[in-house]
């Protein structure tokens, strides 16, 4: 049985997001390193292997428990913040990049959502940050998220961080929803999700967006974003190449480049 600490949390901003996480005395909060943007006084910072999850299980399981997050690409380690005073005390977080940061209840969720590896921000003391398998062999080479995803798993609040506008559709038994593979955030345990192929030569060279479609199968919910990470700075970077400048239109975009004196 896990136990996880009950928190009590509100969020501020609409672009640049924070997640103010309010703490009675003894409760902990979980969050990534590099998260933290401010306390109360009385709050203790610890920096732990892991999630906080195994604490109690020797260093065997810290061990553990600090692989799997190295497997999904985080830091080994993570940052306990507990609060040691007698009232209440406040501690807070800040999102990565312009998003949105989205609070998830996982006794509500039935105990595991499945998430993209960058997606995790905090999250109450008890709750298990582990690795997800892609089975498939297709799914994990095209899937945009490789073999490996995150999984939450407890009956406490997690929060998870996605980029632009986050979209929440609860999915019917069958129904089918084609992603772009970066633009998924979560999904809950009963969903299935696989790949499929865009086809067509001219869709596959010339459309953009990319050889795979990701599908998820309900029933469950699905959390889905507008601007992975990934696309952000894919555009920061062409858009920052030396002596170039990137307009939409290609072709076009390149003649105008020319006329205004900036092409060779």
């Amino acid at each position: 049985m896990i136990n996880n600490h009950e928190i009590d949390f509100r969020i501020f901003g609409s672009e640049m997001q924070c997640v103010e996480i309010e703490l009675d005395p003894q409760e902990t909060v979980m969050a990534e390193p590099g998260s933290f943007m401010m306390m109360n006084d009385g709050i203790q910072m610890n920096t732990i292997f892991g999630d906080g999850s195994q604490q109690t299980g020797g260093i065997l399981g810290k061990l553990m428990s600090a692989g799997k997050r190295m497997l999904t690409g985080e830091s080994l380690f993570m940052t306990a913040y507990t609060n040691m005073g007698s009232g209440k005390k406040q501690v807070t977080f800040a999102a990565p990049f312009p998003g949105k940061i989205i609070p998830m209840d996982l006794h509500r969720l039935g105990g595991r959502i499945t998430c993209q590896k960058d997606a995790f921000l905090c999250a109450a003391k008890g709750v298990s940050i582990g690795i997800e398998f892609q089975k498939k062999l297709g799914t994990g080479l095209f899937g945009g998220e490789g073999f490996i995803m995150e999984k939450l798993e407890g009956d406490g609040l997690a929060f998870v961080h996605a980029g632009g506008h986050v979209e929440e559709r609860e999915l019917t038994p069958g129904e089918v929803l084609k992603i772009d593979t970066g633009c998924i955030v979560a999904f809950t345990k009963e969903v299935q999700y696989d790949i499929e192929f865009v086809g067509g030569i001219k869709n596959t060279l010339f459309g953009g967006e990319g050889v795979f479609f990701a599908t998820l199968r309900g029933p469950g919910k699905v959390w889905i974003q507008s601007l992975p990470i990934s696309r952000l700075a894919s555009r920061i970077m062409s858009f920052g190449r030396v002596g170039g400048r990137r307009e939409e239109g290609g072709i076009l975009g390149g003649l105008g480049n020319i006329f205004d004196g900036d092409g060779v």
